[in-house]
């Protein structure tokens, strides 16, 4: 069923919003992918925080102008599902790449993060990506790090000492025996 006019423009305008609150986008092509199996993805899609849907190459033009994903329309050509990521970074990448894995049929098209179009290679790079969660326990064993080894350093004259007393201790039982 064709969309009309009034339903197209709510669509670009839908896609467009997503576009501007999204960190990362992917462009892949479907073509031979069941309608089952294409359910499945856009229930993990769901799952993972990510916003999916099948746009006419026309209206996902005109949807990320005004984007930083406005460098994805040289790569809109074909049957294409766009995927952005809207909690963090990585998870459309996460979702399409483990997808794929299983479904030959989903071709990875191009990628963009932060207004740069990367080629599909750049798949891996993007679901690699840490969590927001894995992020802030990296950043959080970062700035725990100088504080564990300044601890570290005043704690360790006592220990010198401890150890120096109980050697003598042990040296002196030793002669005595």
């Amino acid at each position: 069923m064709a969309l009309r006019l009034n339903d197209k423009k709510a669509l670009v305008a839908e896609v467009n919003d997503v576009a501007k609150r999204a960190l990362s986008a992917v462009a892949a092509e479907y073509r031979g992918l069941t309608a089952g199996k294409f359910d499945e993805l856009r229930a993990k899609a769901r799952e993972n925080g990510v916003y999916l849907h099948v746009v006419k190459n026309s209206l996902a033009t005109r949807a990320v102008e005004g984007t930083e994903f406005e460098c994805l329309k040289t790569a809109l050509v074909g049957p294409l599902v766009l995927g952005f990521s809207l909690e963090d970074p990585g998870s459309v990448g996460r979702v399409i790449k483990d997808f794929a894995k299983d479904n030959d049929k989903l071709v990875v098209k191009a990628v963009a993060v932060g207004g740069t179009l990367y080629g599909a290679a750049d798949i891996e790079r993007l679901a690699s990506l840490p969590t927001k969660e894995q992020a802030l326990a990296i950043l959080a064993g970062t700035l725990q790090a100088p504080i564990s080894k300044f601890v570290r350093t005043l704690a360790e004259p006592a220990a010198k000492v401890t150890r120096a007393v109980k050697a003598v201790g042990d040296s002196k039982q030793d002669a005595s025996a």
